[in-house]
């Protein structure tokens, strides 16, 4: 904010053009930062569309049928490690993708995941899950039922996506490295925003799985599982970097950068247009 001195405010006082040259600007500049933000939302719903589509894909969820043996072995590894974690003890828990699938058909906790996320592997250089995710679409005006003004119809992001698991504020976070869409590419843009997905967020601060995930020390990929660390007498702390998750917002900072510049440098012409002004008035008395 440009501070108001003595001298601008005589140069206001006999310069009427300037002060409303100045506010003529001002406007302009807002009604620019508006039009361009709805322009640059409009242009992503846009980019979205080419990559997603009307309808879900439903994805499968492992029957329980007959499967009592392999629920009670995954309920005694996980409690086990519960009950380790919760007397601060060395614990490590290892899962492979059968037993999580396994997991998110038995267990009330994870009912969310039914439907829209699979694990399919896990590799090196990442998990793959099958996915179909609810996206936003592009806003409209809404229908007579929807109790609004502004609504818009749902887009699913249906594809394969290639994440690793890490740790950010106690929580299990997934650092999205590729979006694998049939006929389609995800642009980079999309993943950074996506990246890191919170898939545990609903669980941070509640009893039981909130409270273990807040202890964890590490998590990570080894031989087709994913391991959950506690380390006796290590403080939990985060795996993912800041560099990593600011990615987005570095970009998004930029540009408002370049616009306030750009606002700056109208005013800053402005005034000096003004002062130029009032030096010939005083030449010319």
């Amino acid at each position: 904010m440009i501070p108001e001195t003595e001298e601008s405010k005589k140069v206001l006082q006999s310069s009427p053009f300037a002060g409303c040259t100045i506010m003529v600007i001002g406007i302009s500049v807002m009604l620019f930062l508006v039009i361009f933000s709805v322009v640059v939302l409009f242009r992503q719903f846009d980019a979205i569309t080419k990559f997603t589509g009307e309808e879900p894909v439903r994805i499968k969820v492992v029957g329980l049928e007959d499967r009592e043996t392999e629920l009670n072995r995954l309920a005694e590894k996980v409690e086990t490690f519960r009950l380790a974690v919760g007397d601060g003890k060395t614990a490590v828990l290892e899962l492979t993708p059968e037993e999580m699938n396994l997991a998110i058909a038995a267990y009330e906790a994870f009912k969310e995941l039914r439907g829209m996320l699979g694990i399919l592997k896990i590799e090196e250089g990442g998990v793959h899950f099958d996915i179909s995710f609810r996206l936003n679409g592009k806003p409209r005006l809404a229908k007579g039922d929807e109790g609004r003004i502004i609504g818009s119809d749902s887009r699913y992001l249906n594809g394969i996506m290639i994440a690793e698991p890490g740790l950010l504020g106690g929580e299990v976070v997934l650092q999205v490295r590729d979006i694998e869409v049939e006929d389609a590419d995800v642009p980079q843009e999309f993943l950074d925003q996506m990246s890191p997905y919170r898939i545990a967020e609903r669980y941070v601060g509640s009893e039981g799985i909130g409270t273990i995930m807040a202890q964890l020390t590490d998590v990570k990929l080894a031989d087709g599982v994913i391991r959950f660390e506690k380390k006796s007498g290590e403080v939990p702390k985060d795996t993912v970097t800041d560099e990593e998750l600011d990615q987005a917002s570095k970009r998004l900072f930029t540009v408002l950068g370049i616009v306030a510049s750009v606002f700056l440098l109208f005013v800053a012409i402005i005034i000096f247009v003004g002062l130029r002004l009032k030096k010939r008035r005083e030449r010319g008395v």
